[in-house]
């Protein structure tokens, strides 16, 4: 079998665009007639970029390749390893990283497909029966008043989830920043809301999106102390992985980290410095293969794995595959109950059930075929600033 063909899509994700303004998504055909979908996780405001970033490594390194030769196509996309400058290239970063992943979901998609078997039998097979699910806080957002949050997290509650996630406090900037007393005392707030609210039937995550110097984050760290949560994620830019460090040393609470890391060499040093506890992989960044190798790491260090996701169903289901065959699995984010347009693209949409992924048992990613008619009806929607929080 012989990859022959490789078709992009830029999708417009309407209103209220949880998991992104735009979608990337890519197909691969074979001279077998099997096709193979995978997802650019990341592109915010990139989006012509990826597609032109896959059609450039598509002649050279993919097309034509054995899509089941993944270890591979994965390493010479990688390593450029059929140019001379193969060492400029090697360590890609988010925009090539989310390209590599995304070709190798693809390749997966089409091996289930062609074998009749969901990609978690050929990775091991299924360790979880189904899946504790995760989900943005969407009907509370920083800035609104602190009782209200209360309410909002109550509704998640009501319909299974036993898991949440929020930031606090705005705004996401480009640099660490000092959080104020009156951020503090707002934070303290919104915190006591949601567990009066929640008792001791759900957890809760603290994402602050890495926008805090060391100091504030311990701060922080210490009211988030008393709600008793379950992670506080990225307490500080991920990039300083000894101070992300310090922060762990001087809280009780697991820091979480992952979205923004891709490879296996990335996730060495973050679990060698215990800097982490709780590893949000990100599959559309690393690969589901990859991340199968990270995950195996951080279970030498009795970390937890909960990947992260932001974005739509491809990916999703990449994720999923994953997650079914890790037994340091914590849990899977996800678009609230993944219904609407998430479910509309896919032949079989991701099942939640009471705040469980139930993995399907389809081959390939699990979703069937996606629906190119449907791709073809939401083109690319200009991107906006970004939102202050409500992201994950």
């Amino acid at each position: 079998m012989k990859i022959k063909d490789v078709k992009t899509y830029i999708v417009g994700n309407p209103p209220p665009y949880r998991g992104g303004r735009n979608w990337v998504f890519l197909k691969l055909s074979t001279d077998e007639g099997i096709e193979g979908w995978g997802e650019c996780n990341a592109s915010f405001l990139r989006q012509y970029t990826l597609v032109q970033l896959i059609q450039e490594l598509s002649e050279k390194y993919v097309i034509g390749q054995d899509p089941f030769d993944i270890e591979k196509i994965w390493e010479a996309l990688y390593k450029s390893t059929k140019e001379y400058s193969a060492h400029f290239f090697e360590h890609p970063g988010i925009l090539t990283g989310q390209v590599i992943a995304a070709y190798e979901m693809a390749c997966w998609d089409i091996v289930g497909k062609a074998l009749n078997q969901p990609v978690y039998r050929l990775l091991g097979g299924k360790k979880n029966e189904k899946l504790r699910a995760y989900t943005y806080l969407y009907d509370w957002a920083a800035g609104d008043p602190p009782e209200k949050a209360g309410p909002a997290a109550l509704k998640l509650v009501e319909k299974g989830f036993t898991l949440f996630k929020l930031d606090p406090l705005p705004p996401i900037t480009p640099q660490p920043r000092e959080i104020s007393l009156k951020e503090l005392r707002y934070a303290d707030a919104v915190f006591k809301s949601i567990r009066n609210a929640v008792g001791d039937n759900c957890d809760i995550g603290c994402g602050t999106h890495g926008q805090y110097n060391t100091h504030s984050a311990v701060k922080l760290a210490k009211i988030l102390e008393k709600y008793d949560i379950l992670w506080f994620e990225e307490p500080v830019p991920p990039e300083n992985i000894d101070e992300m460090a310090r922060v762990a040393q001087h809280t009780n609470i697991p820091i979480a980290t992952g979205e923004r890391l891709s490879t296996k060499w990335d996730y060495r040093l973050l679990l060698e410095k215990q800097a982490a506890q709780i590893i949000q992989v990100n599959v559309g960044l690393s690969g589901i293969l990859e991340a199968k190798k990270i995950a195996g790491m951080a279970e030498a260090y009795y970390a937890q794995i909960a990947p992260w996701m932001y974005c739509g169903p491809v990916a999703a289901a990449a994720n999923i595959q994953l997650d079914v065959t890790v037994p340091n699995f914590l849990a899977q984010e996800g678009i609230e109950t993944m219904d609407g347009f998430q479910a509309e693209i896919v032949e079989v949409p991701i099942k939640i059930e009471k705040g469980y992924i139930i993995p399907s048992t389809k081959p390939g990613l699990g979703i069937g075929k996606v629906k190119e008619e449907v791709l073809r009806k939401h083109p690319y929607q200009p991107e906006q600033k970004p939102a202050a929080s409500g992201r994950s």
